[in-house]
């Protein structure tokens, strides 16, 4: 009956958050479930308390011992208590394998995000069209890595290196920044690289990017 209703509750709660202000997210999610299970409890308390003692639902724990252990330590044949071990051992090991399943979720593809916007009103990435001197765009990084990562952001023109950036990022967190850009020639057809390193690997860029930008000098 629990698990029947959680599948049709928690639909239900990411119906209406969709049409809040909050949205479907996870902080949103966390608290009208918590909400909604402390709201149950309470009521479940106030039925429970107006019952008598002897119609209270109460699980029979020492019951429960007194059968379990007499049904191991009877005048059983040596085959049989041997059985009993085992049944009750395989349903541990069970529920200890289920814990560690839900414990330690198998971990997806590894990779990170990079991309850039150009500053528009719809912010849609562009190449630049036309001449300019001073520029920016909205460079975004989200780290999908499962791990604390270290990432170093290089901006060159024509191989000539403009800004050095470094970014530290937690697993499934986004940095998103404008970035002003100077270039520091002149010329059409210009090759403005994006160069995102890794772990302070530098051999060889991690993520690249790139857009062809003609610069003026007025």
């Amino acid at each position: 009956m629990s698990f029947g209703l959680s599948i049709a509750v928690v639909p239900l709660i990411g119906l209406g958050l969709n049409f809040t202000p909050f949205g479907i997210r996870l902080v949103p999610i966390l608290v009208s479930i918590s909400v909604f299970t402390l709201a149950m409890l309470m009521i479940a308390y106030l039925r429970r308390s107006k019952l008598s003692e002897e119609e209270r639902f109460k699980v029979p724990f020492s019951y429960m011992y007194s059968s379990l252990k007499s049904e191991i330590f009877s005048s059983k044949k040596g085959v049989d208590r041997i059985l009993t071990i085992i049944l009750i051992l395989s349903i541990l090991a069970s529920i200890i394998t289920l814990v560690y399943v839900i414990a330690t979720p198998k971990q997806g593809e590894k990779f990170t995000e990079f991309y850039i916007l150009e500053i528009m009103e719809k912010r849609t990435a562009t190449n630049p069209d036309g001449s300019w001197k001073d520029s920016s765009a909205i460079v975004g990084i989200t780290n999908q890595e499962y791990m604390l990562t270290n990432y170093t952001l290089n901006i060159s023109l024509e191989n000539q290196t403009l800004k050095t950036i470094q970014v530290n990022l937690m697993h499934n967190s986004t940095w998103e920044e404008k970035v002003l850009i100077t270039p520091e020639k002149t010329g059409d057809n210009l090759k403005l690289e994006f160069l995102l390193y890794k772990d302070n690997n530098f051999t060889a860029p991690y993520r690249d990017l790139h857009l062809w930008v003609n610069v003026s000098s007025t």
